[in-house]
């Protein structure tokens, strides 16, 4: 048996916990350093055993990576993160702002084509396997429409958002796709879907003592890019009650191609997932890529590189062969 692929987690929040939970799953694996901002004396992991030091011994592990794993977040850890690791690791990350992946890779590839490095961005559920399957469907029914719906899920971009509201001492938000918008999308009529006509918002607040239920939705309701185009529910709940009730981050939604071969033919292809953990399902991509992206590293296919240009026989831990035998 080959040596196992050295891991390192770069980043130790929800995403980096799931990544130290998913190397424990792959036997080809092995998780050599977890590395964060942190005091590493005040970081517990999930193996008691796991290596952890600071984000600035990065550098001098260089050799002892084969594949680094970035967990940071979208917003301002991988902006810059990800073009200076790039050029001493191999890397794989999740940056999930779909409008700047185009100057995310050009940032990213440069380093790593520099340093004969292959660097994964934006790998995941969305962008990533979502993606793959819009790819997909397009390009088997070229006649067709793409339609992709989130949820019901747990938004920590829009809970974030709720929680600034001046009288909101606590809050989530969740993402809840029209049931009836998919039903008509699955039956091939391939209709025209306003933002308002796909998806509705939840939210879940906890008020700030002396606030006003009122104004506080009311500000909700009519925030911009977030609340505005959506028909959106705002429900009062206690801190206890979403303590309880409210502290798991579950995602997930459908992604279906509703096409034409002929006029008389309709063809409906669909993806979906139904997420407990958000966190953990995206850590669990991360770690199949970073499998792919050593192999590929290993064969001079180096640069910045997305979930278009890997194989799926590379992800797995099985052999060609085997793989021919077993899932083809």
């Amino acid at each position: 048996m080959s040596a196992p692929i050295r891991i390192g987690i770069a980043g130790y929040g929800n995403l980096g916990r799931g990544v130290e939970a998913a190397i424990a799953k792959n036997a080809d694996m092995a998780l050599v350093g977890i590395y964060t901002r942190r005091d590493p004396s005040d970081l517990v992991p999930l193996n008691a055993g796991a290596p952890v030091f600071s984000m600035d011994e990065l550098a001098g592990h260089a050799g002892d990576v084969d594949v680094l794993i970035l967990c940071g977040g979208s917003k301002s850890d991988l902006p810059e993160q990800g073009p200076a690791l790039a050029a001493l690791f191999n890397t794989v990350d999740s940056f999930d702002t779909h409008a700047r992946i185009p100057e995310y890779f050009a940032s990213v590839d440069a380093p790593a084509q520099a340093a004969r490095k292959t660097a994964l961005i934006s790998a995941g559920w969305d962008p990533g396997m979502f993606s793959i399957n819009r790819v997909y469907g397009e390009a088997l029914l070229p006649d067709g429409d793409t339609y992709t719906f989130w949820g019901r899920g747990l938004s920590q971009g829009h809970s974030d958002a709720i929680r600034r509201v001046a009288g909101v001492a606590g809050g989530v938000q969740y993402t809840l796709p029209s049931e009836a918008a998919i039903a008509e999308v699955r039956s091939g009529s391939r209709p025209e879907l306003s933002t308002r006509q796909k998806h509705t918002r939840e939210c879940f607040v906890v008020l700030a003592e002396g606030a006003s239920e009122e104004a506080v939705r009311a500000e909700i309701v009519g925030m911009p890019h977030y609340f505005d185009q959506y028909d959106t529910t705002v429900n009062f709940i206690t801190a206890e009650e979403l303590a309880r009730d409210h502290s798991a981050m579950p995602h997930g939604g459908f992604v279906i191609r509703s096409g034409n071969t002929t006029d008389g033919h309709a063809q409906v292809v669909e993806y979906s997932l139904a997420l407990e953990s958000n966190p953990e399902f995206t850590s669990s991509v991360l770690v199949a890529y970073a499998r792919a992206v050593h192999r590929m590293s290993a064969s001079g296919q180096f640069g910045a590189k997305t979930v278009f240009d890997v194989a799926p026989g590379l992800l797995s831990p099985k052999s060609a062969a085997d793989l021919r035998a077993e899932l083809l």
